[in-house]
């Protein structure tokens, strides 16, 4: 019987790989763009709150995170649920992705800057161009349930795979939420991503945002993670390229059953292809998030260890 973790995994977290922190520019986007005609859903109250770089830099310091990966929220701008679009919208981009990188180069030791941008959108190439060359980009966030892109259309993958090429050359890590709006999103989608995207990403570190959900563990994050762990066994040396963070994957309500799959999926693919994350500030509390939430999900200390040791890096 393996010996699973005892001690709390918030004190082996040294890096959480995903965070954000609004932009003034999106932050005074967002009341338009929660009202918008075009959203499913409500914007929940943690993602409107008004925190600051202060704020997320106070949670990790009360957590131990030594350094924190921060996502630009620059793709929010150009989202087809915004409805109307709003006319600025590039002059936005623009802004909240020079916001996120002014960040990592006021605190080069604790944060690390990723720009964000829609890849159906024209402005995709010029702002990865825009960025090329500058130490201070460690990569490019992409979101493809709020840019509405659809796996399962040829011409959108194809755009993907174009922005992943372009990302690539830039050398820098590509983070991807790869969840679409699709109602039976799964393995199907994963499939297509490894067939028509992954190749155009090259050698460069790709790493799958929640465990290839979009939070919470469900038939859909689970099928999309069976089909990468049968990739992965079928080509061996697809693994090296690709990583998976845990962020906000499971909660206090997260079903045994689930978590044991995940585990299981965690193990098949290996848990040093996982990383730490809290998609921040959804975990505003990170010390008790690492310290409570975590330890939930049954993985050995070794395991832990080499969850919280793993870590992709920019060529």
């Amino acid at each position: 019987m393996p010996a699973f973790a005892a001690e709390p995994a918030a004190s082996a977290v040294r890096v959480d790989h995903h965070m954000h922190v609004h932009s003034p520019a999106i932050l005074g986007f967002l009341e338009g763009y929660c009202a918008s005609p075009g959203r499913t859903s409500p914007c929940p109250p943690a993602f409107t709150k008004p925190l600051t770089t202060d704020d997320l830099l106070r949670d990790m310091d009360a957590a131990g995170v030594q350094k924190g990966w921060l996502m630009s929220t620059a793709y929010l701008a150009q989202s087809p649920m915004m409805v109307p679009a709003a006319p600025n919208a590039v002059d936005i981009l623009r802004s909240a992705n020079d916001f996120t990188v002014a960040q990592a180069r006021a605190h080069p030791d604790r944060l690390a800057a990723f720009i964000g941008v829609n890849p159906l959108t024209d402005a995709a190439s010029p702002e990865i161009a825009r960025w090329k060359g500058d130490p201070a980009v460690t990569g490019i966030k992409l979101h493809l349930t709020n840019s509405g892109l659809d796996l399962r259309a040829p011409d959108q993958t194809a755009r993907l795979a174009a922005v992943f090429r372009a990302a690539a050359a830039n050398g820098w890590v590509i983070m991807v939420h790869m969840r679409t709006r699709a109602e039976d999103y799964g393995a199907r989608d994963a499939e297509i991503f490894l067939r028509d995207v992954l190749p155009a990403a090259g050698d460069a570190p790709v790493l799958i945002a929640h465990a290839g959900g979009w939070g919470g563990t469900d038939v859909h994050t689970l099928g999309a993670l069976g089909a990468f762990a049968d990739a992965i066994e079928r080509e061996p040396a697809m693994r090296d390229r690709l990583w998976f963070d845990l962020a906000q994957v499971f909660n206090d309500k997260t079903a045994t059953s689930d978590l044991q799959a995940l585990a299981g999926l965690i193990r098949r693919i290996g848990p040093d292809r996982f990383v730490t994350g809290s998609d921040w500030p959804f975990a505003e509390d990170l010390k008790g998030y690492y310290a409570r939430t975590y330890p939930r999900l049954p993985l050995t200390t070794e395991e832990w260890r080499a969850v919280s040791a793993a870590e992709p890096a920019r060529r």
